[in-house]
């Protein structure tokens, strides 16, 4: 797809963040949108904000780990627009917690938003996309869906299976001669609201994380890539019909040290994890000792 201009790009989890950027990204070069979200506040805003580069924007509350309600948007969608050339399944959530500690109803609701949405979304979708004649799936992974950490067990399985099945999707269909793409975007850390917003349970401090709320800014700290630039790198890498996107340069160095260490570099994260454990405790029995 080498221009947006009158095109129809359908977007999830455009409320804010990166989905709000890629809508006004996209709006800018001329693409008509869908948007949806399950914040009807934020998706008017986007909408709105959308609507002023003269293009057509529709917008719906949908939750994407409901397969009813994804696949209902997808055909309100062709009957509003006449057609969908991009569908980017954007929408997600963050989770930590140990495996020995996660809740089975957290699990279950990150990967119904995380996986289900990525999948719903493409199926429902992509029948539309080929028969544009020019189509598009645009799937958010993420960094951790390139290199595992300890706590992040629920998110690693989410973006792992996101970037399996995208690149699936890809490989069938070149195969197949589709008139259809597929590209897989893998995040760092974006200046999003996703960490702020994220559910961690107590059983991190297992791990280490004795303040959850100081651990949450801290790692908001490491988030140096702007949303918009993060739209425009995902543009650009439409553009090129690029396979897979790295986001920031966190993504690039972790995707480089993988495909340098692909089964050590576990043995750098549990390093890292190990030191920051004994500063913990370091901290901690300093604290504990009386003072003079």
């Amino acid at each position: 797809m080498k221009s947006f201009g009158g095109k129809v790009a359908a977007i999830t989890g455009a409320s804010s963040g990166m989905g709000r950027t890629l809508a006004l990204s996209l709006a800018r070069r001329g693409c008509h949108l869908a948007v949806s979200d399950v914040n009807e506040l934020g998706l008017a805003e986007t909408a709105k904000l959308a609507a002023t580069q003269g293009v057509k924007v529709t917008s719906k509350k949908v939750d994407v780990s409901k397969r009813e309600e994804v696949y209902a948007w997808a055909d309100d969608v062709v009957r509003d627009h006449g057609r969908c050339n991009l569908i980017f399944n954007n929408a997600g959530v963050a989770h930590s917690a140990t495996i020995e500690g996660i809740e089975y109803a957290d699990f279950e609701w990150i990967v119904g938003i995380n996986f289900w949405g990525v999948v719903y979304g493409t199926k429902a979708f992509l029948p539309h996309l080929r028969a544009s004649g020019e189509g598009h799936v645009v799937n958010t992974s993420s960094l951790f869906g390139l290199v595992s950490v300890p706590g992040q067990s629920t998110y690693n399985a989410t973006k792992f299976a996101v970037r399996g099945f995208t690149e699936s999707l890809r490989e069938e269909l070149e195969v197949t001669n589709a008139p259809v793409s597929a590209t897989c975007v893998h995040p760092g850390g974006i200046k999003t609201n996703i960490a702020r917003s994220a559910r961690m349970d107590p059983s991190l401090k297992d791990l280490g994380v004795k303040d959850l709320e100081a651990s949450r800014r801290q790692f908001e700290k490491m988030f140096k890539v702007t949303a918009e630039d993060a739209a425009e790198i995902i543009l650009s890498g439409v553009e090129r019909n690029a396979r897979r996107v790295l986001v920031g340069r966190d993504a690039q160095a972790l995707d480089a040290l993988q495909r340098l260490l692909p089964a050590s570099y576990q043995r750098v994260v549990v390093a890292a994890a190990k030191r920051q454990l004994s500063k913990v405790a370091q901290r901690a029995e300093k604290a504990a000792k009386p003072s003079s």
